[in-house]
């Protein structure tokens, strides 16, 4: 249960209907989730982390299906469940296979044990020559 009361569409302010409108037209849905709805007690939070989002998971190096995907490993590794759900969904609407749902946890999972290790042992980094 939130913590705070959802802001519904017909009871928004009009800074945060405007966010909601950009939030419905850009994903071409009709609803707005809960995640927006709760952060919109806030209406600069909801604002600005409206406009980042946009912003970082727009098309670019990485297409949004791949995006989605690290969205996905991101919320599983912090146990988001509410992100875990959400990202698969929206990494399903662009492609993401069962198969590549299974892979993809594999490796979250994988890493989440390799990354304790490295940090238990404390072990030194190698060093790697740097990105051109």
């Amino acid at each position: 249960m939130p913590t705070v009361k959802m802001v519904e569409y017909a009871d928004a302010s009009p800074e945060v209907k405007a966010v909601y409108d950009d939030i419905m037209a850009t994903r071409k849905t009709n609803t707005i989730n809960n995640f927006w709805k709760t952060i919109a007690v806030h209406p600069p939070t909801l604002a600005r982390t409206w406009r980042d989002l946009k912003e970082v998971m727009a098309p670019g190096a990485l297409d949004p299906l791949v995006k989605e995907m690290i969205a996905v490993a991101v919320s599983a590794t912090n146990g988001c469940a509410y992100c875990v759900n959400s990202h698969t969904a929206a990494a399903m609407q662009k492609g993401m296979t069962k198969e590549m749902l299974g892979e993809l946890l594999a490796v979250v999972g994988m890493f989440n044990t390799t990354n304790r290790l490295v940090e238990g042992y404390q072990v030194e980094p190698d060093v790697f020559p740097p990105l051109e």
